[in-house]
């Protein structure tokens, strides 16, 4: 079942297939609303995150009013630059829609640094949304993200995840 572009639902856009496996595992909790979430495919680097969001889902965010999206990119330690160089590419009336997460370094550094899976990483950073915990959100690699994410959570997490479960 996919997602209904007339209900609140978000589209998360991974830059790399690390970022994709993270969103896997995420995908696998139980008290996520899966007809509210649509993983895209890869595009191959931030910038190409960037592009992909203006040359595609500007105006389909324009045409449905109920979507979010979520970039998912690797700051490479250059999180300012590349957070502000994105931000300058939001249209203001759906800067409130889009939303900005990735890793300090990149997955893969994270991976290495927890030693776990990048599907496990995923499941811990989806129990943390749905308990609205920052268990694995504040991991020095992540912790970064807090502001972006309580945004976030705050708009997303009453369609996103099925509260009868969560609590």
């Amino acid at each position: 079942m996919g997602i209904n572009k007339y209900k609140p639902h978000i589209l998360v856009l991974p830059e790399d297939d690390a970022n994709r496996q993270i969103l896997n595992g995420f995908l696998l909790n139980p008290a996520l609303n899966r007809s509210a979430i649509q993983i895209l495919p890869c595009v191959g680097g931030w910038k190409k995150v960037v592009d992909t969001f203006k040359d595609v889902h500007i105006y389909e965010m324009q045409k449905y009013p109920q979507r979010n999206i979520l970039l998912i990119i690797d700051f490479n330690d250059q999180e300012a630059m590349r957070l502000n160089h994105i931000r300058k590419q939001i249209p203001n009336q759906l800067i409130s829609r889009v939303f900005v997460l990735g890793a300090v370094s990149g997955p893969e550094r994270l991976k290495a640094s927890l030693r776990r899976s990048f599907e496990d990483i995923g499941k811990s950073l989806s129990q943390d949304c749905a308990d609205d915990t920052r268990v694995a959100w504040g991991h020095d690699l992540l912790k970064h993200n807090e502001s972006e994410l309580d945004r976030m959570i705050q708009f997303v997490r009453p369609f996103l995840f099925n509260q009868s479960i969560t609590g």
